[in-house]
């Protein structure tokens, strides 16, 4: 009997899976396939955090799918090559896959379909990761948006979102097909084992579990979302980016749940993520290169010590180093403050944002090649509809205003935390300075002027 193959890859979930649907729907014997493609060409293979999630995703696909009656078949390699190996192996004659938006997911992708079907092979692809394909939202003229608001209004001028499709009831699974060990693709870190402080449970019921309590304080998220020191966020970020639940679900979710101004603004962020996935696809060098061209010219410092400082938060400025230190902690680093880091990072050491981008690609649990270059580019005043240049953060002020009492700061940088509210955020203008601390490595009237010098000496529009 002929069989189909579902190739799992940033959606690991089984509800609102439209891949899935289609495999179980044609009644075929599935084989749910999970490629680890790490000889594809590209300069971003999965980083470190990335890998810690996926093992756990993983994990937790496979039982989601043993309760069904089957598992999830693992192989590590070329995925093209694969592919075609197990349908020889299987006697598949079909394939179904959601599709992937990173350029170099969509060149292969494109490939292996163009080679599938003139073989005679069924190939079925899908949107199981946004609410509209990148192609789909276009100015009048039909050309990519450039600014979001525009962007964002036109998505939501759109019918709403087809309802998410349930898990299907009845999956047929092809039987005796073998399996790498997970654990062999040893995934997780061993000494050190810097993953001892994430607080994160991967896994589709997981993802859900998360959208469920962000529900029960959604309506202060549009106030709550700024402040590092509370739970304000949905932290939904990684669950997105490996599919464990759809922006489907999400919005229907909230939709369903509350109308407030809090809702809108989450929803907002949806649309940013869109936003950011359309930019890439029709701007593949979008993580190496400046889409404001001038800034192919920008005078970078090169300073590997004030790097590592940063990398180690231990720049001497509390609310740089407490989001350095909670990004290693944790895996993840509050939104308001990854602002604020990239800020300090680009414009008062003046390094470049392409640097910061790749530490965040290795080390963030929700490392999304979309999100990561549009958000880096939107704070070096580089990308589309983003931030001026000559917009500083000054990270006192910004720690002042958003953490004022030092709850974030005095939770991740502790040498601080007997300091007085009034020098937790300038610590060294205290009496007594903390000894274990260091001063700034920059002054940031200094390196603000720096920065402002070198983007005054680019070309202009």
């Amino acid at each position: 009997m002929k069989s189909i193959i579902v190739w799992f890859r940033q959606d690991l979930r089984l509800s609102d899976n439209p891949a899935l649907a289609h495999g179980a729907k044609s009644g075929l014997p599935i084989v749910c396939l999970y490629v680890l493609d790490d000889e594809t060409p590209g300069d971003w293979k999965m980083g470190d955090a990335s890998q810690w999630w996926l093992h756990h995703s993983l994990a937790a696909l496979d039982a989601s799918l043993r309760k069904k009656g089957g598992g999830v078949t693992l192989r590590r390699g070329n995925a093209a090559k694969i592919i075609k190996a197990l349908m020889r192996e299987t006697g598949a004659d079909s394939i179904a896959w959601n599709r992937c938006y990173e350029p170099f997911a969509v060149a292969r992708d494109a490939a292996l379909k163009t080679e599938l079907t003139e073989q005679g092979i069924a190939v079925t692809t899908c949107n199981g990761s946004l609410l509209a394909e990148p192609w789909e939202i276009t100015t009048q003229s039909g050309t990519p948006f450039k600014v979001y608001t525009p962007f964002w209004k036109a998505l939501r001028a759109r019918p709403e979102p087809d309802a998410p499709l349930r898990t299907p009831a009845k999956i047929n699974f092809h039987a005796d097909v073998k399996s790498d060990a997970l654990k062999d693709w040893t995934l997780l870190p061993a000494k050190p084992d810097w993953s001892k402080g994430f607080d994160w449970t991967p896994g589709e019921k997981a993802a859900h579990d998360a959208l469920h309590d962000f529900l029960g304080h959604i309506g202060g998220y549009g106030t709550a979302r700024d402040i590092p020191g509370v739970d304000g966020t949905s932290r939904l970020s990684p669950h997105l980016h490996f599919g464990e639940i759809s922006p489907r679900q999400v919005w229907h979710a909230v939709r369903d749940h509350n109308h407030t101004q809090g809702a809108d603004k989450f929803l907002g962020e949806i649309g940013w993520r869109e936003f950011n996935h359309q930019l890439l696809f029709h701007h593949p060098h979008l993580p190496n290169s400046a889409y404001d061209e001038r800034f192919a010219k920008m005078k970078w410092r090169q300073s590997d010590k004030d790097f590592t400082a940063w990398t180690h938060g231990q720049t001497g400025v509390p609310i740089v180093d407490a989001g350095m230190r909670q990004l290693w902690q944790t895996g993840w680093m509050h939104n308001r403050v990854r602002m604020i880091v990239a800020s300090f990072l680009i414009k008062h050491l003046l390094i470049d944002w392409r640097k910061g981008q790749r530490w965040f690609w290795d080390t963030l649990v929700d490392a999304d090649l979309p999100n990561n270059a549009a958000n880096w580019q939107w704070v070096a005043g580089s990308g589309a509809d983003a931030a001026p240049f000559f917009r500083i953060f000054n990270p006192v002020l910004q720690g002042q205003k958003f953490d004022p009492t030092g709850t974030y700061v005095r939770r991740f940088v502790p040498e601080l935390a007997s300091l007085p509210d009034k020098f937790i955020h300038r610590p060294w203008e205290a009496t007594v300075p903390p000894a274990d601390y260091p001063t700034p490595i920059v002054d940031l009237a200094v390196g603000r002027d720096r920065a402002l010098a070198a983007f005054r000496a680019l070309p202009r529009r």
